[in-house]
């Protein structure tokens, strides 16, 4: 199971979050019970984390605002999931404004500096891309951080408190530390060998030349300081003062250890990320997809991302078939269609720079229909299927060429809030692959981002245009799915997860168990799920494989993984009520937290 953290200042921090005043507030000893499964009214937080959740509903309980929520419990991730998140990443912002009715995004996507190329990730001495190792474990692969700019412009835009009064609890937990889980300790064991490569991150990550022990206090000063600085001074300090020098230093020079612990197999490259490149990012905010499922309002990310348009472009696929109809396994059977269906469209044209023309066309009923009639209900398609044809002529089933099935990294988390006037947040944040780059910026405390490395490192798609190969400026596409879902206008669902290129299918799952299959939020998110991205087979946990594979037509073959996913969501019940959940088990569970519990007439 995972932590229980304790509180004490960090619960006395957040009393400065009432109008920016000290107010007295109890200090407790303890965070509340970890439950996966939280029901009542006043708002509602989700996240992976005891911690992050309990700060979040905190900033509600004292009159802040999902938004304000969600900025606190993400720093705080950055604290206490700094192996997934933190302010040297990126990820995707979703809000829905209660006084609006509509749907916003933020795109806070990492971006390649203006050194960047389409050879960037080519070894010039062989001609060939490198190994995935070999382009994380550098400067290579770091994009510009977005994710602070991320919580300032959505402070700015609807949040109630300043950043540095959203930052203080997350600052507290990192000065007075936490105790070090099986997670935390075995993410760390994971990269032993990266992390030791670099004084900084073995400093802080390996004392002694070892993982910190399981129950131990975890402190991390140099972030609690960073986050003091930010708080005074602003963002400016990283994008264009001494944070982002410190940045740009690591970047163009790696903090090698004298004295490695362990061996690493590649060289350490540097790169050329510049101070110009940080004061040059900007946040985006373009419209949010949009599908129409079950009469349903289905509002997720846009390019850079990938989600909203795979996601979208299943759900209008599975729209052709009446799911509720069926046996499970008959429907899992679609939904695994749909996946490689939509992978094999996301892969071919979906990159930073895909034209909106291109995007409508992915998310259009008639694309949907002509892909839709391509699954055969009594044999699985052979994999990989080929991409379809977006360009506004359907009829019957069509084919193209080429069909990539590159995959990424799985570094990541994912918070849900909703607030007492029902506004509310999905948010999926990142830094890649598990522990990012592995380099810790030296005094500062945060790991980097191997975001670059979500480019393609070559040219996929034979002689056709590949949409996400490296260049300057460009973002690296993402499977990130932030997604709210309402109903006549109204929020009704609110889901996220991590998990690379997992997430689109762990998204479509989550809304095909609950919409269709008549499961329960939780059930939904806890039921064993099954990941099919256009490949020979399909990864799939345990539970899946035995509850569904016999059911299923000839064809289907499965790579077996322990878990998939580590999802947050909310659901806003017809009374009134909202029901927040996570995850039970992976991951080692999440935590769900409401500001009043809802009591029954009879109790």
């Amino acid at each position: 199971m995972r932590r229980l953290r304790v509180l004490v200042t960090a619960t006395i921090a957040l009393a400065t979050l009432v109008a920016g005043a000290a107010v007295p507030a109890q200090a407790t000893p303890a965070g509340p019970p970890k439950v996966p499964t939280a029901v009542g009214y006043g708002g509602a937080v989700s996240t992976v984390d005891a911690t992050a959740t309990a700060v979040g509903l905190d900033v509600l309980r004292r009159g802040g605002n999902a938004v304000d929520a969600a900025v606190a419990a993400a720093a705080t991730l950055g604290v206490t999931e700094p192996f997934s998140a933190g302010i040297g990443g990126g990820g995707f912002f979703v809000y829905y404004d209660a006084k609006t009715g509509r749907v916003h995004t933020i795109d806070g996507r990492e971006a390649g500096p203006a050194s960047m190329s389409e050879t960037t990730f080519i070894n010039a001495a062989t001609g060939q891309p490198y190994r995935f190792d070999e382009a994380r474990i550098s400067g290579l692969s770091v994009g510009v951080p977005g994710t602070l700019l991320t919580w300032q412009d959505a402070l700015d835009r609807w949040g109630t408190r300043s950043l540095a009064q959203l930052l203080t609890p997350a600052e507290r937990v990192a000065e007075d530390g936490f105790p070090v889980d099986e997670t935390f300790a075995g993410q760390v064991a994971g990269n032993q060998a990266a992390f030791g490569q670099f004084s900084s991150t073995s400093a802080l990550y390996l004392p002694g030349g070892q993982p910190p022990a399981v129950g131990s206090t975890f402190r991390n000063p140099d972030l609690a300081a960073t986050y003091r600085l930010i708080a005074k001074r602003g963002t400016d300090v990283f994008y264009r003062g001494e944070v982002g020098g410190d940045v740009v230093a690591t970047v163009q020079h790696p903090p090698v250890a004298a004295q490695p612990v362990g061996s690493w197999p590649y060289p350490i490259r540097p790169a050329g990320m510049t101070a110009a490149d940080l004061a040059g990012y900007r946040t985006r905010s373009p419209e949010p997809t949009r599908s129409d499922y079950r009469g349903l309002e289905v509002y997720g990310m846009s390019t850079p991302s990938s989600g909203g348009t795979a996601v979208g472009e299943a759900l209008n696929i599975l729209e052709q078939y009446d799911l509720r109809s069926m046996t499970a396994a008959q429907a899992m059977h679609r939904y695994l269609e749909a996946s490689a269906l939509a992978f094999a469209d996301r892969n071919r044209y979906v990159g930073d720079h895909t034209p909106q023309s291109v995007l409508r066309e992915l998310l259009s009923d008639g694309f949907a229909k002509e892909r839709a009639c391509l699954i055969d209900p009594s044999a699985a398609l052979p994999k990989p299927v080929a991409p379809g044809v977006p360009d506004g002529v359907y009829g019957g089933c069509s084919a193209a060429k080429v069909a990539d099935i590159r995959d990424d990294r799985t570094g990541t988390t994912n918070l849900t809030v909703a607030d007492r006037w029902g506004n509310v947040v999905e948010y999926t944040l990142t830094i890649e692959a598990t522990g990012g780059n592995g380099m810790v910026v030296p005094g500062r405390g945060f790991l980097l981002n191997n975001e670059l490395t979500d480019f393609n490192f070559a040219p996929t798609q034979g002689t056709a245009p590949d949409p996400n190969l490296p260049g300057p400026g460009k973002r690296p596409r993402s499977s990130m799915s932030p997604t709210i879902v309402l109903a006549d206008g109204r929020p009704l669902l609110a889901v996220g997860s991590p998990g690379g290129a997992t997430i689109i299918t762990t998204v479509l799952q989550m809304l095909v168990n609950r919409i269709d299959l008549g499961m329960t939020l939780p059930e939904a998110l806890a039921a064993p799920r099954a990941s099919q991205r256009n490949g020979a087979s399909t990864q799939a946990e345990p539970g899946f494989v035995s509850g569904y594979a016999a059911g299923l037509p000839p064809g289907h073959a499965f790579s077996p993984t322990a878990e998939i996913g580590a999802a947050t969501g909310i659901e806003f019940l017809s009374d009134g009520r909202l029901l927040a959940a996570a995850e039970p088990v992976r991951r080692g569970g999440g935590a769900a937290a409401v500001v009043g519990r809802w009591a029954s007439p009879a109790s």
